[in-house]
């Protein structure tokens, strides 16, 4: 059996197991302990939590070893399997890795762990420590496959959408656990009030739906991003994968393919 091992479950990560699946691949995906995805209604890192969640039809379930997540991709399904420093690698043999994490560094992805290795976003050089880059920048290459070279470095500052950028990312203001008022698909108007961290009320800087928002009872530290607010408006954004998870989805099925043609693994 030819795998495909995404590290990350996040909702970019989530768009890259769903493409790759829906093309035909078995895909594994691993996760720390306690994923902190913001935008939980699209990212199959809730099976950690919930035992199983199913994004666009697409369903992902928790496995506890190795054993289990194969027999979880026998059945149709995605396993996610909690494994941050991805030492279960070497003991499934996958045909392709993806670093989907995107931690802006590389966190111990090599060309020796499979023989196609890709790398999400920047901190990673195709030809060195990946095969292949995909980027993660909104704009002009966004999806664009790296050959050689590193994607462009992290500005920090979030991509507009309908003339928000900075504005529709709410972080933690200080250390603390979150406590939701709000949930993910609510309308809400500006100084709504969206969570509390600790005793501090967090409000929604701008008109909008609540597009992610971390699972509550999280200890989150101060500036976290901690949940994100779609200006459009548009409830059916909040549960299906994102344009830009989609773009750097098919990125990351070109660069397989492209694997695949040079190495001569057709047939998986």
């Amino acid at each position: 059996m030819q795998i495909v091992i995404v590290r990350g479950a996040g909702d970019i990560a989530s768009g890259i197991i769903h493409r790759l699946f829906k093309s035909g691949f078995k895909v594994i995906a691993l996760e720390i302990e306690k994923p902190l995805s913001i935008r939980r209604t699209v990212s199959f890192s809730e099976a950690i939590y919930d035992g199983e969640t199913t994004v666009e039809g697409v369903k992902a379930v928790f496995a506890d070893n190795v054993k289990t997540a194969l027999s979880i991709l026998e059945d149709g399904n995605v396993p996610v399997i909690i494994d941050e420093e991805g030492l279960s690698i070497s003991q499934i043999k996958p045909m392709a890795v993806v670093d989907a994490i995107l931690a802006k560094k590389n966190l111990g992805t090599n060309r020796n762990q499979a023989p196609i290795t890709i790398g999400v976003g920047p901190g990673f050089c195709a030809g060195e420590d990946v095969d292949y880059v995909i980027e993660t920048k909104r704009g002009h290459y966004l999806g664009k496959v790296i050959y050689k070279g590193s994607a462009i470095p992290n500005t920090g500052i979030p991509g507009l959408i309908n003339g928000y950028g900075e504005e529709r990312v709410i972080k933690s203001p200080c250390d603390g656990l979150i406590r939701h008022e709000r949930n993910i698909g609510d309308l809400v108007k500006e100084d709504d009030i969206i969570c509390y961290v600790g005793d501090l009320k967090v409000k929604s800087p701008i008109k909008g739906v609540i597009r992610g928002l971390i699972r509550e009872n999280l200890f989150v530290t101060k500036s976290m991003k901690i949940a994100d607010i779609d200006p459009r408006g548009e409830i059916d954004y909040v549960y299906t994968i994102s344009d830009k998870a989609r773009a750097v989805a098919g990125g990351v099925l070109e660069a397989i393919l492209n694997g695949l043609s040079k190495g001569g693994y057709y047939g998986y």
